[in-house]
């Protein structure tokens, strides 16, 4: 199931959290040898992780984590902005109808329809949210899956070459993009919408910063 959650309520689900942080280590660091800092009882975390971000998580049956990513506004702080304007020519991503994505993590051995649902949770938060566009820093790998899935980026710069190119992207919330989404998640409109008022339901969003 897709769970939205921001992270001062993780510590509700530990099972969920501690492998959350597990796995975005064996992603980040182990697989694709990113200088991430990872602590001792084996979580990659980072300085954004602190700030109270949404996450949009799938939970397996047996509630471990199966994949993630995380939103910030960019009305505060975000990545994009603190360490990826040489891709943008300088130009900081600011409006609060933006809000940037990041950490977006599979769980080893994960359902290919994982990717899927985990997109529709993005699609869901920027629909549900009024949102034009995420922003969002991805490597030369992701651009296959963004395109297997139907919902590819307008580049806004890059650098690097083949395998080691990263770039900035903008993703537009479209509701015209749920249909494919949801096929190829395997999930009903139904279910995912259940998800995410049941979410929201007790609290508000995210509320914007800065």
């Amino acid at each position: 199931m897709l769970r939205y959650l921001y992270a001062d309520e993780l510590d509700e689900f530990p099972k969920l959290r501690d492998t959350m942080f597990a796995d975005r280590a064996a992603q980040f660091r182990d697989r694709l040898a990113w200088e991430v800092e990872v602590d001792a009882a084996g979580h990659e975390r980072d300085s954004y992780d602190a700030m109270n971000p949404l996450y949009v998580i799938w939970q397996q049956a047996c509630g471990r984590h199966g994949g993630s990513m995380r939103f910030l506004p960019t009305t505060g702080e975000t990545m994009v902005n603190d360490h990826f304007t040489h891709l943008t020519g300088g130009v900081e991503i600011r409006h609060p109808l933006i809000w940037e994505c990041t950490r977006f993590c599979l769980a080893g051995g994960a359902d290919p329809q994982v990717s899927a649902a985990l997109m529709l949770g993005g699609l869901e938060v920027g629909l549900g949210n009024h949102l034009t566009d995420a922003v969002g820093v991805f490597d030369a790998r992701m651009m296959r899956v963004y395109r297997r899935l139907g919902w590819q980026p307008t580049l806004l710069g890059a650098a690097g070459r083949g395998r080691d190119a990263v770039s900035v992207g903008l993703w537009a919330f479209e509701a015209s993009l749920r249909p494919g989404l949801l096929r190829r998640a395997g999930l009903s409109a139904e279910l995912s919408r259940l998800w995410y008022d049941r979410a929201f339901n007790a609290r508000p969003v995210l509320a914007e910063t800065g």
